[in-house]
């Protein structure tokens, strides 16, 4: 490359500046003399060259006013050229939004990537978005194009490591607020990315510079310098930082990156200007101050070299709006807190000073006229070299400003619970001072104050939800959030919020908005209340939350309360625009998707036949859902799912028998496929000891419950007696045995007596007694299938308590609540069946006899009986019990029968 005339005094400048720093100049004498090489090349390009950083506002001032003197009629920019979609819904946004590329399933990247998703901020102090709404505010002057890479290289160009995508996304544990989390996982692109990403280049220049981060060194050296000046010498200033920083503060890897970038947009670039027959000095192109010193060869106009740019992947792309705020842009670009917002203060501050207007969407039917082009720069005469040469100019600190600063933030605090006082105010304006002059600052940055306010009012805890940083923020205008207008929205979005409509709520506003239904009155809300319920389960009660009502199976709505936060996390809203057109369809996809991956049992994909039948009402999904849960169920060789998968299948044959239809064949075909499934699993699952007894009783209560609809649909019990016959040969766990003789008890294979039996041996044996607990288990876990064992269960507690000495009851106490506890409503059947059995008076224990104990009465007792006088209706009752022993038996048989 033929080497370009540098002017003298700058030439001059450089080399004295080498000797300064070094007795031997020739190395940073070609550092130097390489930067003013990249400026002046810069700078004589035909095609004008904007150089920006990002949310700069001394870069969005700049380009107001370049603007506003003149009309480009071409403005290229870097940024994702697909993105340019979606540019035109802007005008129906508020300020900050994000620019999205999402794809919900790759091709050609690891699938741990999945879902892709890359955002574009906008604020309004941002040199990107004044160029958007200028272009957009004269379409028939100004087209814009964008020529960075296609959103899909943007992962094609990373490592292709599963973990390499996790690096470019910052932690979840370092968010400071909830709005900072709105970007969620997307990797985040700026427009003049000019931070340095060598670690040691940039820890030497924030420590010298005595600031803590990049930010506040830029708005010090840099914003504050250049915001003021021409625009020429702002373009040569921002031309010698790209270069400097891309010479020394960028990794290899970070500047092969930018390398691909380049020749990317030259090669657009060109393309368009040939294809369009464009001008280059009637063109702009915005980009980073560090692309302005790109050592590719397609940099420049002054050559015909093009880039064969590759393929993309067969990724489908969709692209849209999303919000986002202050918060979520320092998150996703690691800046210090109120960076944004510090910078959208100086930016109006500018604005004022300089007397410009900016450009906004708001309003685009009336245009400004531009002025006539300005002439070019003279090179002879450098900007830079009098900007170089020329004393700082000291700007006149803003007292009035800080003073007030003081007093509000003091004000502010207050309110927050904090004690603060008018001393704290002159303590914040001191400190401010102080801390400016350590910094060799002419006078108090935001940065300053910040810190002074932190230093003498915060404490060691927060009094209320903010803290001394968080008030400063809302000081400096506050963590504003944008939102996405209606125009804007996916059409899953705009038939959302029609769809809610009637509930005459805002659904636009961050706050909660509470809605109130009664179906009585306003039967038309019952539409609002499905949406609302198909929303709570896509999205969470973060979105909307039920706070009054239910969606069960069989119930019947009569009033509804709901919170609905859809304005504040309209992020995620629009995220299910990206997935399908309606709600319903989002739902069904979602539903058949959790029903069948890879690792869904039948236990949940009859939670989410349930699910089908609560939320999209379609007959033929949800016998599709079970059928596939059926043969789910046969694949399975164990029980690990028989307890869900048995309280699911009860509640669906309930429902079904209540409705008009009655059942379906699926139903009944999964009745009779689990009850034979089950039946011959009881065996190996009574003998394994990884089956636990909940588990054993979830597939025992199928069977029993279920066992007549069963039995109908062809079944044979016979399968079950040998089953549970099996079952009873390699059974050794108390509680599985405890189940068992359950089992046997209900099958006629075992009575009650025998049972009883086995306990009366086990009181009088202490060897026997610690495992007690655990038979109790058993028949407890056994009331979930048969009530009837449930005066057993009694008797059995009864006994314990009245024959285990203390001393071993206190180290059961805890266990036998905890059951008893988990018991959940058949602890109320326990504690019927115990007011049957015990006497409700105190003083009746006395004559009171255990109803489980079958033998004969003392003869003390039956000669004291004898001797009792009986009344004449008792006498009567006596002989006819002993004339008509028959008659009274069939008397007690109808009475049992009917009780």
């Amino acid at each position: 490359m033929t080497e370009l005339p540098i002017s003298d005094p700058l030439r001059e400048q450089l080399i004295e500046a080498a000797r300064q720093f070094t007795g031997e100049a020739r190395p940073l004498k070609d550092l130097l003399l390489s930067i003013a090489r990249d400026i002046e090349r810069a700078a004589s390009e035909p095609l004008e060259i904007f150089p920006v950083c990002h949310h700069s506002p001394a870069s969005a001032f700049h380009m107001v006013r370049r603007l506003t003197e003149s009309a480009p009629k071409v403005i290229y920019m870097e940024a994702c050229e697909d993105l340019y979609t979606v540019v035109r819904y802007l005008q129906d946004c508020k300020l900050p939004v994000a620019l999205q590329g999402f794809a919900g399933k790759s091709e050609g990247f690891p699938e741990a990537w999945n879902p892709l998703s890359v955002i574009l901020p906008l604020t309004e102090a941002s040199a990107e978005y004044q160029a958007i709404a200028y272009a957009l505010q004269h379409p028939d002057d100004t087209e814009l194009v964008f020529v960075d890479r296609a959103v899909d290289y943007v992962f094609q160009w990373m490592p292709q490591e599963e973990d390499a995508l996790d690096r470019q996304i910052p932690g979840k544990e370092e968010l400071l607020s909830e709005e900072a989390g709105m970007h969620g996982t997307a990797i985040g692109l700026q427009l003049g990315d000019i931070e340095p990403t060598f670690e040691q280049f940039l820890e030497f220049l924030l420590r010298n510079a005595c600031v803590r981060h990049f930010a506040e060194w830029w708005d010090q050296y840099v914003e504050q310098a250049v915001i003021s000046s021409d625009y020429q010498t702002y373009r040569q200033v921002m031309f010698m930082i790209g270069s400097l920083f891309r010479r020394l503060g960028k990794k290899d890897d970070d500047i092969e990156t930018d390398r691909l970038r380049e020749r990317y947009m030259w090669t657009r670039i060109k393309q368009h200007i040939a294809a369009w027959k464009i001008n280059p000095r009637d063109a702009i192109y915005i980009c980073g101050a560090a692309h302005t010193a790109s050592d590719v060869e397609e940099f420049g106009l002054d050559n015909d070299k093009m880039w064969d740019i590759p393929g993309p992947t067969g990724t489908e792309w969709i692209y849209g709006i999303i919000p986002s705020s202050f918060a979520a842009i320092e998150h996703q670009f690691a800046s210090p807190a109120g960076t944004v917002s510090m910078a959208e203060e100086t930016w109006k501050k500018s604005l004022t000073a300089g007397k410009l207007r900016p450009f906004k969407l708001e309003n685009t039917k009336k245009k400004r006229k531009p002025a006539a082009r300005p002439g070019s720069p003279d090179q002879a005469d450098s900007p830079i070299h009098g900007f170089l040469t020329r004393a700082p100019v000291l700007v006149h600190a803003d007292e009035t400003r800080l003073l007030r600063r003081c007093a509000d933030i003091v004000a502010l605090a207050r309110k927050n619970g904090y004690l603060a006082s008018t001393a704290d105010s002159i303590a914040i304006y001191e400190t401010s001072v102080l801390l400016a002059n350590l910094r060799n600052r002419p006078h108090p940055s935001p940065y300053d104050f910040q810190d002074a306010a932190i230093t003498c009012l915060e404490k060691d805890r927060t009094p209320k939800k903010r803290d001394v940083r968080q008030l400063c923020q809302i000081l400096f205008e506050g963590n504003r959030i944008g939102t996405v207008g209606y125009v804007s929205l996916p059409p899953l979005v705009q038939n959302l919020y029609d769809r809610l409509a009637p509930l005459d709520i805002s659904l636009t506003a961050k706050t909660i908005q509470r809605a109130l239904m009664d179906f009585r009155s306003r039967p038309e809300l019952a539409g609002c209340s499905d949406v609302l319920w198909r929303l709570n389960y896509l999205l969470g009660d973060h979105v909307v939350q039920p706070i009054m009502g239910e969606r069960t199976l069989g119930h019947t709505r009569v009033q509804e309360s709901w919170d609905i936060r859809i304005g504040k996390y309209q992020g995620s809203v629009i995220q299910l625009g990206y997935e399908g057109v309606t709600l319903e369809q989002v739902l069904e996809q979602r539903i058949r998707q959790r029903a069948f991956e890879g690792e869904a049992g039948a236990g949940i994909t009859l939670g989410v036949a349930e699910d089908s039948i609560l939320y999209l009402d379609s007959p033929r999904l949800t016998r599709e859902l079970g059928e596939h849960a059926m043969h789910l169920l046969l694949d399975e060789t164990g029980a690990g799912d028989a307890p869900e998968i048995f309280a699911r299948i009860r509640r669906l044959v309930h429902y079904y028998r209540s409705a008009r239809t009655g059942l379906p064949d699926w139903i009944q075909h999964f009745v009779a496929t689990g009850y034979s499934h089950y039946a011959t699993l009881l065996p190996n699952a009574f003998e394994d000891r990884g089956t636990s007894p909940e588990q054993i009783a979830g597939m025992l209560g199928f069977i029993f419950t279920l066992e007549s609809l069963a039995l109908s649909m062809g079944c044979q019990r016979s399968q079950l007696m040998i089953g549970v016959q099996q079952a009873g040969q390699t059974a050794d766990d108390p509680a599985k045995i405890g189940l068992l003789w359950t089992s046997e008890w209900l099958l006629g294979l075992r009575s009650i007596e025998e049972i009883r039996e086995f306990f009366n041996r086990m009181f009088s044996n202490p060897l026997m007694m610690p495992a007690f607990p655990d038979y109790l288990n058993g028949f407890m876990l056994s009331m979930n299938f048969t009530q009837r064992i449930a005066p057993f269960v009694v008797e059995l507690f009864s006994r314990v308590f009245a024959s285990a000495p203390d001393a071993r009851l206190m180290t059961w106490l805890p266990e036998l609540i905890l059951r008893l506890r988990s018991c959940g409503p058949l602890l109320q059947i326990l504690i019927k069946e115990a007011s049957s059995s015990f006497p409700s008076a105190l003083q009746d224990f006395e004559t009171w006899h255990e109803p489980w104990i079958t033998g004969q009465i003392s003869e003390e007792q039956e000669e004291e009986s004898a001797c009792e006088e009986l009344s004449d209706v008792e006498e009567i009752v006596r002989s006819l019990v002993l004339e008509a022993p028959e008659t009274m038996n069939v008397i007690a048989k109808l009475l049992a029968d009917k009780s």
